[in-house]
């Protein structure tokens, strides 16, 4: 990039930048040109208001929930929601017009018209967006992965923290109850194994399976486990794309706990789980279903907690809690209390509450940059295997 003489604006100019906002690059072009950048509204500081008003920028199949998300925040008096641009200036409309907001021409106008925005938009395009966005004070909820480039995330990072403004990123299981629940009740994991599986989508193959989805698992082991990685073995093959659709991870940390970590993006099912094997004062065993908001723990009974009638564990298996004996010890299986809620739109009031508290979100920049430098490095080892001699010859 080189540098105007226009404050907070660089150029160059990214061509994805280009085309996907040239309304944008154009208003920069224009407001250097004459020296001012009123028409930007280029503060040094991001807006302080009561009333947070933000934008969408991007009306692809997630855009649409973030667009119906604000509606109904809008509606409740949460967030007063501006408006949404897409490239494909139709998109945009129809749902402005369902929803009752503005359609902006350009990027330009979005930022000019918000205090905050959610960018939800191809990888590929994060990284110039979020840029221009934090330039001018805007606070940032940006879609997983941040971006494809672990230089372009630490600048993100660099830069919301210099403009003070709130950087979020979409790792959205951090906000199903089902992770509430888990960070909760294991305090020493020891063994975790996760599965993300869906059939091939329409969206996100600019990128691999493993930040396409098996971010969202490293994430969230991250979160929890709050131990160093020591050592990755990762494997991965493309089947339907030029990128990894199915990958494997086993991550060992410095406390001893492994984890291992499946995802595919050519499964006939859809598949979003988590087990885990906990020590500590209660041994227990975990199985969470991120899909569904539902889980079982199996532990070491109590005294007093006597096995179950087999009619029992026959017409109450699903919901009730069931004790059995195993090995002259009786284990309890028990349904989670998990109250099921929306994660999407837990998400978006979080970033909602910490732009208008000015405060750092659950998952950060930081945060989220820690997951994507660990996917890099499994996609590095993907890579590699695939252009080894021995896989040549295959």
């Amino acid at each position: 990039f080189r540098t105007l003489s226009a404050p907070g604006l660089e150029t160059g100019t990214s061509p994805r930048l280009i085309r996907y906002c040239p309304g944008l690059v154009a208003s920069c072009h224009l407001a250097a040109a004459d020296g001012t950048m009123a028409s930007m509204n280029t503060d040094d500081e991001p807006r302080t208001t009561d009333t947070v008003r933000v934008s969408v920028i991007g009306t692809g199949s997630l855009g649409k929930e973030h667009v119906r998300i604000y509606s109904e925040l809008a509606g409740a008096g949460k967030v007063e929601f501006a408006g949404v641009y897409d490239t494909v200036a139709e998109a945009a409309q129809r749902l402005a017009l369902k929803y009752r907001v503005r359609a902006f021409g350009s990027v330009a106008e979005a930022a000019a018209a918000s205090d905050a925005v959610s960018i939800v938009t191809p990888t590929t395009t994060h990284f110039d967006l979020a840029k221009v966005m934090l330039q001018q004070g805007r606070h940032v909820l940006l879609e997983k992965p941040m971006t494809d480039n672990a230089a372009q995330a630490t600048e993100l990072v660099q830069l919301a923290q210099q403009k003070h403004c709130v950087l979020q990123v979409g790792h959205v299981e951090r906000f199903n109850p089902v992770f509430t629940y888990l960070e909760s009740v294991v305090t020493d994991p020891r063994f975790i194994e996760t599965h993300r599986l869906s059939p091939y989508p329409a969206r996100s193959t600019d990128i691999g399976v493993v930040l396409d989805l098996m971010i969202h698992d490293l994430d969230v082991v991250l979160a929890f486990v709050k131990s160093p990685v020591t050592s990755v073995d990762a494997v991965g093959i493309p089947v339907l794309s030029k990128s990894e659709d199915i990958a494997n991870a086993r991550l060992r940390f410095a406390n001893g706990c492994v984890a291992n970590m499946t995802a595919s993006r050519v499964s006939p099912e859809r598949m979003r789980k988590i087990r885990v094997f906990s020590g500590g004062a209660m041994t227990s065993y975990i199985s969470l279903d991120y899909r569904a908001q539902e889980g079982f723990i199996y532990r070491i009974a109590k005294d007093g907690e006597e096995e179950s009638s087999l009619l029992k564990k026959l017409l109450h298996a699903k919901d009730s809690t069931i004790v059995s004996e195993f090995g002259g010890k009786r284990i309890v299986r028990e349904p989670v209390p998990i109250a099921k809620e929306e994660p999407l739109k837990l998400e978006l009031q979080h970033f909602v509450e910490c732009v208008r508290a000015h405060r750092t979100p659950v998952v950060s920049g930081e945060s989220a940059k820690r997951a994507l430098d660990l996917a890099f490095e499994i996609t590095r080892q993907i890579q590699t295997a695939a252009l080894s001699p021995e896989a040549q010859g295959r």
